[in-house]
Protein backbone atom coordinates (compact mmCIF):
# COMPACT_ATOMS: atom_id res chain seq x y z
CA UNK A 1 0.00 0.00 0.00
CA UNK A 2 2.54 2.80 0.79
CA UNK A 3 4.46 1.63 -2.72
CA UNK A 4 1.24 2.37 -4.05
CA UNK A 5 0.87 5.76 -2.56
CA UNK A 6 4.36 6.78 -3.79
CA UNK A 7 4.06 5.75 -7.05
CA UNK A 8 0.76 7.99 -6.91
CA UNK A 9 2.53 10.83 -5.44
CA UNK A 10 5.19 10.44 -7.87
CA UNK A 11 3.21 10.48 -10.96
CA UNK A 12 0.76 13.21 -9.77
CA UNK A 13 4.29 15.06 -9.86
CA UNK A 14 5.35 14.50 -12.73
CA UNK A 15 1.83 14.96 -14.43
CA UNK A 16 2.32 18.55 -12.57
CA UNK A 17 5.59 19.16 -13.93
CA UNK A 18 4.33 18.71 -17.56
CA UNK A 19 1.30 20.94 -16.95
CA UNK A 20 3.81 23.64 -15.50
CA UNK A 21 5.69 22.83 -18.74
CA UNK A 22 3.31 23.06 -21.46
CA UNK A 23 2.95 27.32 -19.57
CA UNK A 24 5.88 28.23 -20.58
CA UNK A 25 7.16 29.81 -24.09
CA UNK A 26 10.56 28.67 -26.38
CA UNK A 27 13.18 30.81 -26.29
CA UNK A 28 12.96 33.35 -28.98
CA UNK A 29 15.29 32.94 -31.87
CA UNK A 30 14.18 36.34 -33.25
CA UNK A 31 16.67 39.02 -31.39
CA UNK A 32 14.37 41.50 -29.78
CA UNK A 33 11.80 41.69 -26.08
CA UNK A 34 9.52 39.67 -24.81
CA UNK A 35 6.70 41.81 -23.42
CA UNK A 36 4.82 40.44 -20.54
CA UNK A 37 1.72 41.97 -19.35
CA UNK A 38 -0.20 41.56 -16.67
CA UNK A 39 -3.62 42.91 -15.42
CA UNK A 40 -4.37 42.44 -12.19
CA UNK A 41 -7.81 41.65 -10.13
CA UNK A 42 -10.30 45.02 -9.29
CA UNK A 43 -12.89 45.20 -6.70
CA UNK A 44 -15.41 43.58 -9.40
CA UNK A 45 -15.70 41.83 -12.55
CA UNK A 46 -12.51 43.47 -14.23
CA UNK A 47 -9.91 40.14 -16.27
CA UNK A 48 -7.00 39.11 -14.82
CA UNK A 49 -4.75 37.74 -16.96
CA UNK A 50 -0.75 37.67 -17.63
CA UNK A 51 0.75 37.46 -21.59
CA UNK A 52 3.76 36.91 -22.89
CA UNK A 53 4.47 37.44 -26.39
CA UNK A 54 8.06 37.01 -28.34
CA UNK A 55 9.64 38.88 -31.06
CA UNK A 56 8.89 35.43 -32.98
CA UNK A 57 5.26 35.76 -32.58
CA UNK A 58 4.66 33.45 -30.09
CA UNK A 59 2.36 34.56 -27.61
CA UNK A 60 0.68 32.78 -24.15
CA UNK A 61 -2.03 34.25 -22.32
CA UNK A 62 -2.41 32.72 -18.57
CA UNK A 63 -5.90 33.86 -17.04
CA UNK A 64 -6.75 34.66 -13.15
CA UNK A 65 -10.12 35.43 -12.84
CA UNK A 66 -13.13 36.54 -15.29
CA UNK A 67 -11.72 35.89 -18.71
CA UNK A 68 -13.40 33.51 -21.13
CA UNK A 69 -10.78 31.07 -21.55
CA UNK A 70 -10.60 28.12 -18.60
CA UNK A 71 -6.38 28.28 -18.58
CA UNK A 72 -3.14 29.01 -20.48
CA UNK A 73 -4.09 29.38 -23.89
CA UNK A 74 -1.18 29.97 -26.95
CA UNK A 75 -1.78 32.15 -29.69
CA UNK A 76 0.26 34.18 -32.01
CA UNK A 77 0.94 37.41 -33.52
CA UNK A 78 2.23 38.65 -36.40
CA UNK A 79 5.32 40.55 -37.04
CA UNK A 80 3.00 43.72 -37.49
CA UNK A 81 1.31 43.29 -34.22
CA UNK A 82 4.19 42.91 -32.51
CA UNK A 83 6.14 45.53 -34.04
CA UNK A 84 2.61 47.72 -32.80
CA UNK A 85 2.79 46.09 -28.93
CA UNK A 86 6.28 46.67 -28.94
CA UNK A 87 6.09 50.36 -30.15
CA UNK A 88 2.97 51.35 -28.44
CA UNK A 89 4.65 50.64 -25.19
CA UNK A 90 7.70 52.07 -25.95
CA UNK A 91 6.75 55.47 -25.09
CA UNK A 92 6.43 54.61 -20.92
CA UNK A 93 9.33 52.24 -20.90
CA UNK A 94 11.64 53.05 -18.16
CA UNK A 95 15.21 52.98 -18.20
CA UNK A 96 16.72 49.51 -19.52
CA UNK A 97 16.97 47.20 -15.79
CA UNK A 98 14.69 49.25 -13.91
CA UNK A 99 11.76 49.69 -12.36
CA UNK A 100 9.23 52.38 -12.71
CA UNK A 101 6.02 52.12 -10.62
CA UNK A 102 3.11 55.00 -10.98
CA UNK A 103 0.95 54.93 -8.12
CA UNK A 104 -1.03 56.35 -5.53
CA UNK A 105 1.35 58.91 -3.17
CA UNK A 106 4.12 58.10 -5.08
CA UNK A 107 4.07 60.41 -8.32
CA UNK A 108 0.04 60.29 -8.76
CA UNK A 109 -2.46 62.52 -7.12
CA UNK A 110 -5.96 61.79 -8.53
CA UNK A 111 -6.37 58.36 -7.00
CA UNK A 112 -9.83 56.09 -7.82
CA UNK A 113 -9.60 53.21 -5.64
CA UNK A 114 -10.49 49.20 -6.41
CA UNK A 115 -8.92 49.72 -9.83
CA UNK A 116 -6.62 46.76 -10.97
CA UNK A 117 -3.50 47.29 -11.63
CA UNK A 118 -0.94 46.87 -14.59
CA UNK A 119 2.66 45.70 -15.29
CA UNK A 120 4.30 45.40 -18.56
CA UNK A 121 7.86 44.22 -18.27
CA UNK A 122 10.24 43.52 -20.79
CA UNK A 123 13.02 40.95 -21.13
CA UNK A 124 15.63 40.36 -23.30
CA UNK A 125 18.12 37.39 -22.98
CA UNK A 126 20.09 37.66 -19.74
CA UNK A 127 19.87 41.27 -19.43
CA UNK A 128 18.00 42.62 -15.84
CA UNK A 129 14.04 42.82 -16.80
CA UNK A 130 12.67 46.53 -17.28
CA UNK A 131 9.59 47.08 -15.51
CA UNK A 132 6.51 49.34 -15.22
CA UNK A 133 3.84 49.25 -12.70
CA UNK A 134 1.13 51.37 -13.18
CA UNK A 135 -2.34 51.87 -10.58
CA UNK A 136 -4.88 52.50 -12.98
CA UNK A 137 -6.73 54.31 -10.24
CA UNK A 138 -4.37 56.81 -11.23
CA UNK A 139 -6.77 59.38 -12.59
CA UNK A 140 -3.59 62.16 -13.50
CA UNK A 141 -4.29 63.58 -16.88
CA UNK A 142 -0.37 63.16 -17.65
CA UNK A 143 -1.08 59.12 -17.69
CA UNK A 144 -3.94 59.31 -19.61
CA UNK A 145 -2.21 58.28 -22.74
CA UNK A 146 -0.97 55.06 -20.23
CA UNK A 147 -4.50 53.92 -19.90
CA UNK A 148 -5.56 54.40 -23.44
CA UNK A 149 -2.72 52.32 -24.50
CA UNK A 150 -3.30 49.37 -21.82
CA UNK A 151 -7.17 49.23 -22.90
CA UNK A 152 -6.20 48.88 -26.55
CA UNK A 153 -3.97 45.73 -26.13
CA UNK A 154 -6.46 43.03 -25.90
CA UNK A 155 -7.88 44.62 -29.31
CA UNK A 156 -4.07 45.23 -30.55
CA UNK A 157 -3.22 41.46 -29.95
CA UNK A 158 -6.34 39.95 -30.93
CA UNK A 159 -7.20 38.56 -27.74
CA UNK A 160 -10.23 40.39 -27.19
CA UNK A 161 -12.73 37.63 -27.23
CA UNK A 162 -10.10 35.47 -24.30
CA UNK A 163 -9.90 37.69 -22.22
CA UNK A 164 -14.14 39.45 -22.55
CA UNK A 165 -16.36 36.40 -21.21
CA UNK A 166 -19.90 36.37 -23.33
CA UNK A 167 -22.72 36.46 -21.64
CA UNK A 168 -24.31 33.69 -20.79
CA UNK A 169 -26.83 32.37 -22.78
CA UNK A 170 -30.79 31.12 -21.86
CA UNK A 171 -31.41 27.82 -21.90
Amino acid sequence: MGTKAIGLLAATALLGACAMEQAELEKPTMAGDTIRFSAGSCFGACPSYTLRVTPDGSGLIEPQRFTAIPGPTRFTVTPLQYRRFRAALAQFRPAQGTVKRIGQGENCTRFATDMPGYVIEWTRGEAPPTRLEFQSGCMDAGYGRLRATIASIPKMLDITPMVKPTAAKGK
